[in-house]
């Protein structure tokens, strides 16, 4: 159902090079941090936890409880963050009403049923709980740096949910108010180091490009990482239901 299996080999890259420095994400915390609201005890529900990253990172950050679901066994075995259960977002093994939020970060085009999805969300969480969407959206990558340089990576975005069909589905729902914001994030220290850690077997856009454009796109990366200075930022979208 997902555009990448993520397999050993996918899981093993995302684990590598994917995976942010907490001082690259302060940004996120922040803003996190203004919707989340968390509280002692609260639980918070990471759909497509991937290696556990960010539910490590939001139990240190916030001292809440992180339960992670994801599909792939591969990415569950990679990861130190318990519990890890396995399910989906269109099959969330949790009772009704028993989340305080939930947190889904680079994985809504993965979902094979976005209406499916946020009625699941609607059932596990408690009345008025945020969903936080971290995620670039069709239209809205021109501050984000591998879309720079792989400009034909733009086309396989276009193909994922745009903010319009995300905010109509969760409304369906029965999610009634929704914001959205760009949040800044350190990517790399440099572009060279960037490019030294791309992976294209951990980025759902390059592996669905061809094998020329990939190169071409590279090439353009690699010459570029010789003279620019400074460290990349990216900016990704945070959409907040409710």
């Amino acid at each position: 159902m997902a555009l990448i299996p993520y397999d050993d080999t996918d899981s093993a890259a995302f684990a590598a090079t994917r995976e942010l420095p907490r001082s690259g994400l302060e940004r996120w915390r922040h803003a996190v941090q203004q919707h989340l609201r968390p509280r002692t005890g609260a639980m918070v529900l990471d759909v497509g936890a991937g290696s556990g990253a960010w539910a490590t990172a939001f139990t240190d950050w916030f001292g809440v409880r992180v339960v992670g679901v994801e599909p792939a066994g591969a990415m569950r075995s990679r990861a130190t963050h318990r519990p890890l259960l396995a399910g989906d977002a269109v099959a969330l093994p949790l009772r009704d009403g028993t989340a305080d939020a939930a947190w889904l970060s680079t994985m809504i085009h993965h979902v094979p049923d976005l209406d499916v999805a946020a009625r699941e969300l609607r059932r596990v969480l408690r009345p008025g709980a945020p969903v936080l969407i971290r995620s670039p959206f069709p239209g809205r990558h021109r501050r984000i740096t591998l879309f720079r340089w792989f400009p034909e990576a733009v086309r396989v975005l276009e193909t994922y949910p745009d903010l319009a069909r995300v905010r109509a589905a969760f409304a369906a729902a029965g999610f009634t108010v929704s914001t959205v914001e760009p949040v800044a994030q350190t990517t790399a220290a440099s572009l060279a180091e960037f490019a030294e850690r791309l992976d294209r077997r951990a980025h759902t856009p390059l592996q669905l490009i061809t094998d020329e454009e990939y190169a071409a796109g590279l090439a353009r990366l690699r010459a570029a990482a010789d003279t620019v200075t400074g460290p990349v930022v990216d900016h990704l979208d945070l959409l907040v239901l409710r």
